[in-house]
């Protein structure tokens, strides 16, 4: 297929943008990219839904084209589904971090005994952002064995992209409940949430209105293949705007079923303006990964 980046060049000359930053991008080891596709690819039983893989790429190009769009940095979103993962897997993101310098360093997290000792080390190793999957990996935010990892995140000041909404379907922890006392535990807490929260788009608005610390990325939020699992409510558009400088882009490139610049094409159909989009698509997160 074409890659599209000529499209989302266009969309980033237009807004005279020096570069893209996607937020939630997923680089992972081989052997667990291919059992996350193998499992899109069965039509998973979380969507239900064909969801063919639209940059099916070894590492090498999947890289090129991020940089062929303008992507001037992302993350390696990854995250364990058992015990006993994160602490391998966050050793493979500190390798892909040191070879890739254009890609925060990104790391991960289970509750487990040591996860405060191998959270640290990541920190310590220079980990940009965190990663924490409710859904997959079946865990509750306010475990007591992350208590004291919720803190020292805070403290450091790095953020965390956690998927906590209950979309494409429930889960034991998912919700704007449990992360609500999580937060209210940890106000300070960076806490970049998900999908933008989908399905309960309003719940998760109202947790950012009410912590200032708590943003929102658009993965997959507003696209047609969004829309038709989990429509964003129109009236709340309003809401969109006046969170404007806590929405960050991300796409779940190269996990997506359309093109990287259906992404952007929804964020600009929203009819928020420029200014607006100019924010969410790099100002937004080149204030908070400075």
């Amino acid at each position: 297929m074409d890659d599209g980046s000529e499209d989302v060049v266009r969309f980033r000359e237009r807004l005279g943008l020096p570069g893209i930053i996607d937020v939630h991008t997923h680089f992972m080891p081989e052997q667990v990219l291919r059992k996350v596709w193998a499992y899109f690819d069965a039509v998973g039983p979380l969507t239900g839904l064909e969801w063919p893989i639209a940059y099916r790429y070894e590492e090498e190009r999947r890289l090129a084209v991020l940089r062929s769009f303008g992507v001037l940095r992302f993350t390696a979103m990854l995250y364990p589904h058992k015990p006993g993962m994160a602490r391998w897997l966050n050793g493979w993101a500190a390798g892909f971090a040191a070879r890739t310098p254009d890609c925060l360093h990104t790391a991960t997290l289970f509750p487990e005994d040591g996860v405060e000792v191998y959270v640290k080390e990541a920190v310590e190793a220079g980990a940009r952002v965190f990663k924490s999957h409710l859904q997959v990996g079946a865990y509750d935010a306010n475990d007591p064995l992350l208590e004291p990892v919720w803190g020292l995140l805070a403290e450091a000041g790095i953020p965390v992209v956690m998927h906590c909404g209950s979309g494409p379907a429930p889960g034991a922890y998912t919700g704007p409940e449990p992360v609500g006392r999580l937060l209210a535990r940890h106000p300070r807490l960076r806490l970049i949430v998900a999908h933008m929260g989908m399905p309960e788009y309003r719940e998760f608005l109202a947790l950012a209105e009410r912590h200032p610390e708590v943003r929102l990325d658009t993965t997959m939020a507003f696209t047609d293949f969004g829309e038709g699992l989990s429509p964003f409510p129109a009236a709340e558009r309003g809401r969109l705007a006046d969170l404007g400088d806590r929405i960050l882009l991300g796409t779940d490139f190269p996990n997506i079923p359309y093109p990287y610049v259906h992404q952007l094409d929804a964020l600009e159909r929203l009819g928020l303006g420029d200014e607006w989009l100019r924010a969410v698509c790099h100002g937004n997160a080149a204030a908070l990964f400075p």
